[in-house]
């Protein structure tokens, strides 16, 4: 059959409203530019046009002629190997994007599909076509889905009436300040072009979503939203950290076994944990500095921008400023914990690090202490809301920036002991930080807990816990954990687990 049918035909048995999530995931805002120093917001302006022109003629035909070039371009192009370029990621994002909403073109070129995951050193477990979405994307669709066709209207308004938001674009105009929402797709079109546009103009990001928050603040909720949701529940959903489908993230593993009793029972543990909610794992037992480098290369890789988040547990023996090494070297824990936040695979994704090693020798001994319970109170909680919010400063628009990023922000990180006192642990099972964790973290996974929220149970857990030291003194103790965090959402265990599909990915 001729191609120019096939597409055609394959575009007809499209809804409009998958057609308006098919443009939306494939052009990803985050996807690689092309050459340096072009100018964005011209291209950002022309990707929006076919929204603009959908939204305003209430007809598909331009959002039909751009899918139908994707097919085009992807159909003649011819895989380059060792080369990875921007057709590559698109390609990817488009069949993805496809697979999701379950249009895969029946002409589409699997086997390039295949030859462009071998480009990106993708394994077996990375071919499965969810890790290629985009989970802040997926979150935003969600939102979507949560709007009536009324309330997108309502937002767009509150976006036309903030001058700074739309000076200077031309695309806004296409559009009109009046709506009609309720062709089947018009709705998606729209609060797709304003996700857009918002992240265009650089006041969003997959991180900073307050300006959007703020348009779905405005809008009113028994007009704006479907049966079963509310304005807040909506808004909560953007302030957690997009970590939909499989996989949950990467986890990295290192584990030190030197006169470390139960070192293989605490990798066992954290892989069963990591792979639980659907993380995709590697270990290194007995890292050095060497190993730790080149774990930092590997993800430094092109692939791992497809990841939505990064775990690593770290257990080994260490002091007040140092981790031991498998070699007998020691590395210093803040160079760790601050080169690996840095890598730009994983920037604006949380990133979290359990740190399971002594931080000094002193231990919270039980014998002979003595307990004062004492109580206080203060008057500055009677402090009306309305008095505190006459005294705080008006932050305008012009002073928010959300360009540059501290590279330390979206980490979080655990550690099994506080400052300057051990870590415990027993012969056969290991670190009593990393079997409690993980217990923890199995009991609350489909619950839709947050990680901080665990955190603080462990704390909590482990501090009730009576421990002793192996040497000749049999000294009784308490262990307390802490962890610091630089996160800007909240950080869920997914409500599901991830299971590996059948078909990972295009057929070899």
């Amino acid at each position: 059959m001729d191609e120019v049918i096939q597409v055609t035909q394959w575009l007809s048995s499209i809804t409009p409203r998958k057609k308006a999530k098919l443009f939306f995931f494939t052009t990803h805002a985050d996807a690689p530019t092309p050459t340096v120093g072009s100018n964005d917001v011209d291209t950002h302006e022309e990707t929006q046009l076919p929204l603009a022109t959908t939204v305003a003629l209430h007809n598909f035909k331009n959002i039909d002629e751009f899918l139908k070039k994707k097919v085009n371009t992807f159909s003649c192009y011819n895989v380059i190997e060792n080369e990875i370029t921007k057709t590559d990621y698109e390609y990817l994002r488009f069949y993805s994007a496809c697979k999701y909403l379950d249009v895969v073109p029946p002409f589409l070129d699997l086997e390039k599909i295949s030859a462009i995951q071998n480009k990106f050193e993708m394994t077996d477990e990375e071919r499965d076509y969810r890790l290629l979405l985009d989970s802040a994307d997926l979150v935003l669709e969600k939102v979507c889905d949560s709007l009536k066709p009324a309330g997108v209207p309502q937002m767009w308004t509150a976006l036309r009436e903030d001058r700074n938001l739309i000076r200077g674009v031309k695309t806004i105009e296409i559009i009109g300040f009046f709506v009609d929402p309720n062709p089947t797709g018009i709705k998606e079109c729209l609060f797709f072009f304003i996700v857009r546009h918002l992240q265009m103009i650089k006041k969003i990001s997959r991180v900073n979503t307050n300006r959007l928050e703020r348009l779905i603040a405005q809008c009113d909720e028994s007009s704006a939203c479907e049966e079963g949701r509310t304005i807040d529940f909506i808004i909560d959903s953007l302030r957690c950290y997009p970590t939909e489908l499989y996989p949950l993230g990467s986890c990295l593993i290192l584990c030190v076994f030197e006169d470390r009793g139960g070192a293989m029972q605490e990798i066992e543990k954290t892989m069963e944990i990591s792979r639980h909610p659907g993380m995709i794992t590697h270990t290194e037992k007995n890292p050095t500095k060497e190993t730790i480098e080149l774990v930092k290369k590997e993800l430094m890789k092109p692939k791992y921008q497809f990841y939505s988040s990064f775990t690593c547990w770290f257990m080994s023996h260490g002091d007040s400023n140092s981790m031991l090494l498998a070699d007998g070297e020691t590395m210093e824990r803040e160079w760790f914990l601050t080169s690996f936040p840095d890598i730009s695979t994983f920037q604006l994704k949380p990133k979290v690090f359990f740190m399971v090693s002594c931080l000094g020798a002193n231990k919270f001994r039980l014998e002979g202490a003595k307990f004062k319970c004492q109580s206080a109170t203060c008057d500055y909680y009677d402090i009306g809301s309305a008095l505190i919010r006459n005294r705080m400063l008006d932050i305008t628009d012009s002073v928010r920036d959300i360009s540059y990023v501290q590279p330390m922000m979206d980490t979080l990180v655990a550690y099994s002991t506080i400052p300057d006192h051990l870590s415990g642990r027993a012969n056969t099972h290991g670190s009593l930080y990393v079997d409690r964790a993980c217990v923890l973290m199995s009991e609350n996974i489909s619950r839709g807990r947050s990680l901080t929220e665990i955190l603080e149970h462990l704390s909590q857990d482990l501090h009730e816990i009576l421990q002793e030291t192996m040497d000749e003194d049999r000294i009784v103790y308490k262990q307390a954990c802490h962890y610091d965090s630089f996160f800007r959402k909240t950080l869920k265990l997914p409500y599901t687990r991830h299971p590996k599909e059948d078909v990972h990915s295009a057929p070899q």
